[in-house]
């Protein structure tokens, strides 16, 4: 009982405070895609620990420090001893239901999400396909339109798509690096960072940490896609092209260069600032792997204890 209180209350400080400390961090524009694995990592801790509280409370916690077959002994132990107390089938029955609610949650809420997404993916990288012609030149498809766009298209068929009014609008230095822009959030894979936070998002939207993961991931990847694209190549031409493209649209499952955050990202890219040192980034990757481990960790805390103690047969 007092590992799963702990751990539901290890849930609601961090899915209230985690987003309040990341959203005042200032580091994090400086290493985007540090920053997208430190929210994930907190977000997804949140869901782990309210899984694992069911758990607990189902299960005496020092049983998921041993084997399996530990376990399972611990199970058929725990279920006859429901009966003998008061209220104990109600706390086993409530932590059951809570952990399967959560893992159940978190399947259906995965496969519907992303199955939407690939068909959507899909069904627009067709159309896009049907109306335009590919430009190897260009490297990507160029779709007639005097709208200024370009975004791009993950899924079974990565595309990369640009309308004829963004190749008339642009030079041809910011042609290239706005190609190189969509370029990067396929080879960097992230629309796979978008569906994790915004899964999360669709499980516990009440909760504040998670409607800002979905936020704040969507605006790191094009900061990140931003680094990819200019890392050998001046700046101010991809700082040119945002304010041209940022009063176009993209559809859904599309990754446009100028669409989130323009103002930021173009003052961003025209004042370069100096990356996080080796030491810095160092103590927040392990900040980020602590926070993800850390449910796992008091949920297998009396357990290590309890096995130092010589109370439980290792496995």
């Amino acid at each position: 009982m007092t590992v799963a209180v702990v751990l539901l209350a290890y849930a609601a400080c961090v899915g209230t405070m985690g987003s309040k400390l990341l959203g005042r961090a200032t580091w994090t524009v400086r290493a985007p895609l540090l920053a997208m694995v430190t929210y994930l990592a907190a977000a997804w801790s949140v869901v782990t620990a309210l899984g694992l509280a069911g758990l607990t409370l189902a299960v005496h916690a020092t049983a998921l420090g041993g084997g399996l077959s530990h376990l399972i002994g611990a199970c058929v132990l725990r279920l006859r001893e429901t009966y003998a107390a008061p209220g104990g089938a109600a706390a086993a029955g409530i932590g059951l239901t809570l952990a399967g609610a959560i893992a159940a949650h978190a399947s259906l809420t995965a496969v519907t999400h992303l199955r939407a997404v690939r068909r959507q993916a899909l069904r627009h990288a067709q159309a896009a396909r049907l109306v335009g012609r590919p430009e190897p030149a260009l490297g990507a498809l160029l779709v007639d339109d005097v709208q200024p766009a370009a975004y791009c298209v993950a899924g079974p068929h990565p595309t990369v798509i640009m309308t004829t009014g963004a190749l008339r609008a642009l030079d041809p230095d910011q042609v290239n690096a706005v190609v190189a822009h969509e370029r990067a959030h396929l080879a960097r894979h992230h629309h796979r960072f978008l569906a994790v936070a915004r899964i999360g998002c669709q499980m516990l939207p009440f909760i504040p940490l998670m409607r800002d993961t979905a936020t704040q991931v969507t605006r790191l990847v094009e900061m990140h896609a931003d680094d990819a694209a200019t890392s050998d190549r001046d700046t101010r031409p991809l700082a040119v092209a945002l304010v041209v493209l940022a009063t176009s649209g993209s559809p859904a499952p599309a990754l446009a260069a100028g669409a989130t955050d323009t103002v930021q990202r173009i003052e961003r890219l025209l004042s370069k600032a100096e990356p996080l040192s080796r030491v810095r980034r160092y103590l927040l990757r392990a900040g980020a792997v602590g926070v993800a481990l850390t449910p796992l960790l008091l949920a297998l805390a009396p357990a290590v204890v309890a096995l130092a103690l010589g109370r439980v047969p290792a496995a």
